[in-house]
């Protein structure tokens, strides 16, 4: 969907959330949107708070924006919630992480179950402690039958390794005589990453006003629309993500091809 010439002209920030609502196109969504959640600790800093306090607000925002993605209907969120790189943070903050973690797993396992969400997690879980993967493991089996939204979080997450991770267990197949290398295409490919079985984002979110992607999804954002925003996460909310819908929305997805190509498949 394209905005109109009017819509164009109309400053999105300063509608109702109600507004936007109207002027978005509820057959065009994406629907996968992954978000880089970055901005905690500079909203902490910025009142005088420590880094932790960061922390706890951006949980709020998570909660809102993930009933609000089951609300509009998207289909699957992915949201980098822990990198690899994360765990050489001081430990007193790698703890309260891990605490803060344990603590949305318990408050909203309910939460999931009344919105019919599936939670699922990507990234190196393994390393996590003990309490956070016993509850990680609690809401996924609780969740799974839940099938009108998915939450993916990545968690001691790194798109590297992810990659590489999938280069050896996929070399360990040929050895095994289980795949050829001739068979080895993009397809095969995706189904050895973390992500197998899900769609590849169409939209990725940033938030803080940095214009990196961090390690995040490296091969399934290859195609996906980005979209970076000053907000910092603890203030992202229902509103952000309808302007972040609703400029997805106005661009025109090629994937390689001419306008004239798209015309004619639409």
């Amino acid at each position: 969907m394209m905005l109109s010439e009017k819509e164009e002209n109309i400053n999105l920030d300063h509608l109702s959330d109600e507004e936007l609502l109207e002027l978005m196109d509820k057959g065009h969504m994406p629907g996968h949107i992954a978000i880089i959640m970055d901005g905690n600790g500079r909203w902490a800093r910025m009142r005088g708070l420590p880094r932790i306090a960061g922390h706890r607000e951006g949980i709020k925002s998570v909660r809102e924006i993930v009933t609000f993605c089951r609300e509009v209907g998207i289909e699957v969120l992915t949201i980098y919630a822990f990198s690899a790189e994360n765990w050489k943070r001081p430990e007193l903050e790698v703890k309260a992480l891990m605490m803060f973690l344990e603590e949305y797993l318990q408050r909203e396992l309910k939460t999931l179950m009344d919105n019919n969400i599936r939670f699922m997690t990507i990234g190196q879980t393994d390393k996590l402690p003990g309490s956070v993967k016993k509850w990680i493991e609690k809401v996924e089996k609780k969740t799974e039958h839940n099938t009108s939204m998915i939450l993916n979080i990545a968690l001691s997450y790194g798109g590297r390794t992810e990659i590489i991770d999938a280069i050896l267990r996929i070399m360990n197949d040929i050895t095994n005589g289980a795949i050829k290398p001739e068979n080895i295409d993009s397809k095969l490919f995706s189904n050895y990453l973390y992500t197998k079985g899900l769609p590849d984002p169409d939209l990725m979110i940033r938030t803080s006003g940095e214009t990196r992607i961090s390690n995040f999804l490296l091969w399934q954002i290859a195609y996906a629309e980005l979209y970076f925003t000053k907000t910092l996460w603890p203030d992202f909310r229902r509103h952000d993500l309808l302007l972040a819908i609703l400029d997805y929305q106005h661009r025109e997805r090629r994937f390689g091809m001419i306008e004239e190509q798209i015309t004619r498949t639409n």
